[in-house]
């Protein structure tokens, strides 16, 4: 079940929410956990216990770390906890790509080893996150570690943010988890997160998943230069308002849950430089990368070359997180890369200029996309010789009537993409949150975004994927 749906905006979230209110606050811990494995297993069905186990084992363990205050043995319970959490993830999410890349290894002496064809559980990886920042702060002291199954359980497996995040802390969450507030103000201001979230996947979202599909339908061979720059741009908007909708959907049922979930994305394509954009974009989970590998290698505090080394185990690492294809590891290298030049080569020129670092961030994002979304190698480099026709030696004939009639067909969505990617909307939304044009405007985009779900095929959240 995915927040896009007919079934979850009429069946599950107000029947879920009427028995949420109807419970005492001190039962409440256990309607929202019982409700999000109703959730979750909706989609995923016997990867449930999976889940369960998880919180069971981590539990455990964190109870066990704690009858040590230090000493080898308390190490050791931490890093089976480690391999356990980072084990299952590995199993599911790379084991298939291992093998497939073994069998082409193997293909020289004629042998293969056999698919498992694991399919994988939606939100691993981001609940496979969320735990161990619980576990790793439990070992090294930050927190104490959770003495009620329930709330450790509900923390993991909460709804709002179960599948796609935000990625939360447990020292954020906990006082929620044990008091938190329930009022006609903070559903209002969730319904609004809410309706803003779907109509961003809805309206946005989806018609640019259509263009940017439009050209894999084509073949990346078949099309123009100026199509494929838009198809760039297309894809850009796409992930941005797909993943960014989901986070505005996920904060708003948490409001109405009573939880202050943290902020995910802050207007990414306004920023001037590489590093800036990844201050802004999937904020949760630069922070926990932030905190859980860069700091803990050294950070930047041991000189430039070993900032450059902590920086590269990072990108590396997160290209590896969000899917098992080189492309991904591709991917973050390339930002490694760009980083480590914007930190040491050309940053602080950018930041004395002013549309230069707009510009330079406005054609670089969309060709790292691009490495990110096609995952076969042979077609990426395809897609870049339309890009860059003087990367081919091959005669290039550019024919712009595809463009032109992709032009025609969506302009209507590209130019409210380019609008709502830009502080105005957010400016002007406070400025009149509470007037009746706000609500007025709010509930044309509920009716839209409820036509689009009727109309148009059903597009899952691009993150679900990872």
């Amino acid at each position: 079940m995915i927040y896009n749906t007919i079934a979850f905006l009429f069946q599950f979230l107000p029947i879920f929410l009427a028995i949420y209110y109807l419970t005492p606050q001190k039962f409440r811990n256990i309607t929202l956990m019982i409700g999000s494995l109703i959730f979750y297993a909706s989609g995923s069905g016997w990867y449930t216990l999976l889940l369960l186990c998880s919180m069971l084992v981590n539990y455990l363990i964190s109870k066990t770390m704690c009858r040590f205050s230090s000493g080898q043995f308390r190490k050791g319970i931490f890093i089976i906890g480690l391999i356990y959490n980072f084990g299952l993830l590995i199993f599911f999410k790379y084991t298939n790509f291992l093998i497939e890349n073994l069998n082409h290894l193997l293909a020289v002496f004629h042998a293969s080893i056999p698919s498992l064809h694991l399919v994988l559980p939606l939100g691993i990886s981001f609940y496979t996150f969320q735990i161990t920042s619980y576990l790793i702060d439990v070992y090294t002291k930050k927190i104490k570690p959770e003495n009620s199954f329930l709330h450790l359980g509900t923390y993991m497996c909460m709804f709002p943010q179960l599948l796609s995040g935000p990625i939360c802390c447990y020292g954020e969450i906990r006082p929620q988890l044990y008091q938190r507030t329930v009022n006609i103000n903070l559903f209002q201001e969730g319904m609004q997160s809410f309706i803003i979230g779907l109509g961003a996947k809805c309206i946005l979202a989806n018609p640019m998943y259509s263009l940017w599909n439009n050209l894999s339908v084509i073949g990346y061979d078949s099309i123009s230069t100026p199509y494929a720059w838009l198809g760039a741009f297309a894809y850009s908007f796409q992930i941005y308002f797909d993943f960014a909708g989901y986070s505005f959907m996920a904060i708003g049922v948490g409001k109405m849950l009573g939880f202050d979930l943290p902020q995910n994305f802050n207007l990414p394509y306004i920023s001037g430089t590489a590093s800036e954009f990844w201050r802004r974009w999937h904020i949760t989970l630069g922070r926990w990368f932030r905190n859980y590998i860069y700091i803990p290698l050294g950070g930047n505090r041991r000189g430039k070359w070993m900032t450059i080394r902590n920086m590269f185990f990072v990108w590396a690492f997160t290209g590896i997180w969000h899917g098992a294809n080189w492309n991904f590891i591709l991917w973050g290298l390339i930002f490694f890369i760009i980083l480590t030049l914007e930190k040491n080569v050309y940053g602080k020129f950018l930041e004395k200029t002013h549309i230069l670092k707009h510009l330079y961030i406005i054609f670089l994002i969309p060709l790292t996309w691009m490495v990110f979304a096609i995952t076969d190698m042979q077609q990426l480099g395809i897609y870049f010789t339309k890009l860059f026709p003087f990367l081919s030696s091959e005669e290039n004939y550019t024919n712009t009537r595809d463009v032109l009639s992709a032009l025609h067909s969506y302009w209507k969505i590209l130019v409210p993409c380019v609008l709502f990617s830009t502080p105005l909307p957010s400016y002007l939304y406070r400025k009149c949150k509470n007037s009746i044009i706000c609500i007025l405007f709010l509930i044309a985009i509920f009716i839209f975004s409820i036509y689009a779900m009727m109309t148009q095929t059903n597009n899952p959240f691009n993150y679900l994927q990872f």
